[in-house]
């Protein structure tokens, strides 16, 4: 399956993230099977940041990220070989998992979604 994209709300539609941009996304991970949240920024009431298309982030999110435009909230539904596969990540993540993310781009470098005035957030990786 890979990554599949199905739309929220509509972003700005001209303005996409390209390779070595830095984002600033919300996003809620959640268990294909079952719903199981297994983590989310907002719980942390902080934005994540990362570098899109060099490997900070699993298959599904360098791939699906890259066709939302800036504003745009989206479900991504990830097959687990675009996940974290048959290692599973942690206690949280089982092996060949599914994974669904309600993600938002927030922002694209300094270029920010109207309403979004926070431009703080970590560098965790996903």
């Amino acid at each position: 399956m890979g990554v599949e994209k199905e739309l929220i709300k509509e972003g700005d539609g001209s303005t996409f993230p390209k390779m070595g941009d830095q984002l600033t996304m919300h996003y809620t991970g959640t268990l294909a099977e079952g719903g199981k949240k297994f983590d989310s920024s907002l719980d942390r009431g902080k934005p994540f940041q990362f570098v899109i298309g060099i490997g900070q982030v699993i298959q599904g999110w360098d791939e699906g990220v890259m066709k939302m435009s800036l504003g745009e909230k989206s479900t991504l539904k990830i097959s687990s070989d675009y996940g974290y596969g048959a290692k599973g990540a942690g206690g949280a993540i089982p092996p060949n998992a599914d994974l669904n993310f309600e993600v938002e781009l927030l922002a694209i470098g300094t270029n920010k979604a109207p309403g979004f005035a926070d431009s703080s957030g970590s560098c965790t990786i996903l």
